[in-house]
Formats: structure tokens, C-alpha cells, sequence
């Protein structure tokens, strides 16, 4: 018998340049998929400078803050909540290390390695932690409850009684 855990929650983003490119986005999304995460929530849309100011508030002082927020809110972004045992650690290894130099040497078919040009634009984010995911789920999905999720729907998830919504590109349980 095999026991499964507890899925965990993160947030991912495909950043603007990469929902230009069909091929990519549609490449990433079939990693997505092969990789088991579970898309519990999706939303395509041009971030607002507020929501960018506050999702990299933490780098406010840096040198490259302005260019990422401008960046960011340049475009549509793919915007997800993806659920799976380890999501954070999972995310995070799927899309390599953040700076692109480095993935393309050393993870070459993560995402950042096959889509990313630069350190801004990397092609992806993915939450660092549990903390900075609740965190970062908030600024993009305000209405979603973790703790309502976690409580209703988690077990039914776990036990992948879901089905796969290819139009809208989400996971959606079964009745």
C-alpha cells in the first residue's frame, strides 16, 4: 500500500516573453503536465504595477528592481497555483537555477535553460518557500483560501479524482 502526503502549494509564473512565444508556452505547460503538478489555479494576465511593486517589494533597493518591475508588467504572464508532494522544491528544480548563464550550464533542459535571456528575463518565478508561496498567492489570487483548500479539496487532489481542463489549462475534481 502506498501512503501519499499531504500535497503542497506554490506559485509559478511564465513571465511575458515566454507567453509570446506559442512554442514555449506550450512546451512548459507539457513539462508541467509530465511532471505531475496539479494546476489548481490559472490566470493569464498583464500584471499591475501595484501588484509588482508589492510582489518584489523585498528588492526594492536594488539596482535591478525598476527594470524588473517594468519588465514584469510589460505583458501577459501565466500566473498558477500548482500543487504536488515537495511543489516548492519540485518548481524550483523543474525551472533551474535563477540566473541564466548558470542554468544553461548546469541544468541545460530546465526552463531557464532552454527559454531563458537574461536574469530578468528568465522565463519563470517560482515561490522560494511554503511562507513566500502563501505570501505570493495572496497578491495574485486574493479570494483563494489555503486553509478552505487544505481542508475541502487537498484529499480529493491527493487522491487524483481530478480531471484536466485542457481549455483552460486546470485541474478540476471530480463530482
Amino acid at each position: 500500500m502506498t501512503v501519499s502526503c499531504k500535497l503542497q502549494l506554490t506559485l509559478a509564473i511564465i513571465k511575458p516573453h515566454i507567453i509570446k512565444n506559442p512554442v514555449a508556452t506550450s512546451q512548459i505547460r507539457e513539462l508541467l503536465i509530465s511532471s505531475n503538478f496539479k494546476i489548481i489555479k490559472f490566470l493569464r494576465k498583464t500584471i499591475s504595477l501595484k501588484e509588482a511593486e508589492i510582489f518584489y517589494s523585498e528588492h526594492k533597493y536594488k539596482f535591478f528592481y525598476n527594470r524588473l518591475v517594468s519588465f514584469m508588467t510589460s505583458g501577459p504572464s501565466d500566473i498558477m497555483i500548482l500543487a504536488k508532494e515537495n511543489a516548492v522544491k519540485d518548481w524550483r528544480e523543474l525551472m533551474g537555477p535563477t540566473k541564466v548563464f548558470k542554468a544553461q550550464f548546469e541544468a541545460p533542459k530546465s526552463i531557464r535553460g532552454q527559454f531563458g535571456l537574461s536574469d530578468t528575463r528568465n522565463a519563470s518565478h517560482g515561490s522560494d518557500s511554503e511562507d513566500s508561496a502563501k505570501r505570493e498567492i495572496k497578491i495574485f489570487f486574493p479570494n483563494f483560501d489555503i486553509d478552505y483548500w487544505y481542508a475541502q479539496y487537498e484529499p480529493v487532489f491527493r487522491s487524483n479524482n481530478i480531471s484536466f481542463d485542457t481549455k483552460n489549462f486546470l485541474h478540476i475534481p471530480c463530482r
